[in-house]
């Protein structure tokens, strides 16, 4: 452990303890899926309760998106406590979040990620053997969103802006928010074609590689997938310009 109370990757790397059988279900569930803090809050919570018999160790940290960053090296706006904390069985744990600046965009909403690392109770010697440990790692969304922002976040998808050509998708998203795709479906001579979504940045163009898309396909239309602001994960259907 160093300096900020926080455990050093590569020794939580090591304690996951490699033996025979495994028992693989996380004991920490997060209330929510996503987390928005609007600049006006002062604070923000999240909820994590054990479901699991017994009691394990968190360790909780906010990164920038890149999943091998140490969390002792990793510079954040905002405040993050406790990092470390014991749970017992069927008890929770408040976690609390307060922006610290600098100052982020003031037109766009900023994306960070909560990680919350689960390690479980320490087994006895002599259980180790046929054992195996396993510390499990969640990641979700924490947006940040400055005041006076234009439209809803939950309307965005509504303006985003559908294009097909050369065998791609390009989406332009021309709002201060977040677009979480989860998934697109197109059809194609050949039947139904799904592809993974992805984030689409504020005031930004992504293009998404649709191989079997040609430019006969313009005008015909694309089945959306997106999360919304509750987590919750809506159907749209756009239509394709050319």
């Amino acid at each position: 452990m160093n300096k900020y109370g926080l455990w050093p990757l590569r020794i939580i790397y090591g304690l996951l303890i490699m033996m025979v059988s495994v028992h693989s279900m996380a004991s920490i569930i997060i209330s929510g899926t996503r987390v928005i803090y609007s600049a006006e809050q002062k604070e923000v919570t999240v909820k994590l309760t054990n479901v699991g018999k017994k009691p394990v160790l968190i360790q909780a940290w906010i990164d920038r998106g890149n999943t091998d960053e140490s969390p002792e090296s990793i510079r954040v706006p905002f405040i993050l406590t406790p990092s470390i904390n014991r749970v017992n069985p069927d008890q929770g744990q408040m976690l609390r979040l307060s922006f610290t600046g600098p100052a982020l965009p003031a037109d766009r909403e900023s994306v960070f990620w909560l990680n919350v690392l689960e390690l479980p109770a320490k087994v006895r010697a002599e259980q180790m053997q046929n054992h195996l440990q396993m510390a499990f790692r969640t990641r979700i969304k924490l947006f940040y969103r400055p005041e006076g922002l234009k439209g809803k976040a939950n309307e965005a998808i509504k303006e985003a802006q559908w294009y097909s050509a050369n065998g791609k998708i390009s989406v332009t998203n021309p709002t201060p928010y977040h677009i979480s795709l989860v998934s697109l479906a197109f059809k194609t001579p050949h039947g139904e074609k799904i592809i993974e979504g992805q984030m689409l940045e504020p005031q930004s163009t992504r293009e998404i590689p649709f191989n079997e898309m040609r430019h006969e396909y313009s005008g015909q239309s694309l089945n959306v997938e997106f999360v919304n602001d509750y987590g919750a994960i809506n159907k749209m259907m756009v239509r394709l310009s050319g």
